[in-house]
């Protein structure tokens, strides 16, 4: 979606219609993925204020939305567990991304997590 940009809906059924998205999965899927994109300009806000050597749109755009969705698990569902998003999050980063990957989305995660702790407090 961020590279075509493609309609989120659409992209979505046709993961769904293709069988590549188990039934299980796609409820929280379809909520990540909207939540994501309602709260983009947010999400990237803090990930750009964290990466001080790349400019948003200049990230590998894997390690960019790897970072985007699980910045939103952590921040915004209230039944997520911080570490296992970001556990997640840096394994998809090894398999996917370059061999950096795994360490600069670990990094900035870490760094959004800490945020979370400050601004929103007892969460």
């Amino acid at each position: 979606m961020d590279q075509v940009q493609a309609d989120a809906k659409k992209a979505f059924d046709y993961l769904v219609l293709h069988d590549k998205l188990a039934e299980k999965n796609q409820g929280f899927s379809w909520d990540l993925i909207h939540g994501t994109l309602e709260k983009q300009a947010e999400i990237d806000r803090m990930i750009a204020s964290y990466s001080r050597e790349w400019a948003l749109d200049r990230m590998s755009s894997v390690d960019r939305n790897i970072m985007r969705v699980a910045a939103y698990e952590i921040l915004y569902l209230e039944d997520s567990q911080a570490v296992v998003a970001i556990d997640e999050a840096i394994e998809i980063a090894k398999k996917y991304g370059d061999e950096g990957s795994g360490s600069f989305v670990n990094a900035i995660l870490d760094k959004i997590l800490g945020e979370k702790d400050e601004y929103f407090p007892g969460d």
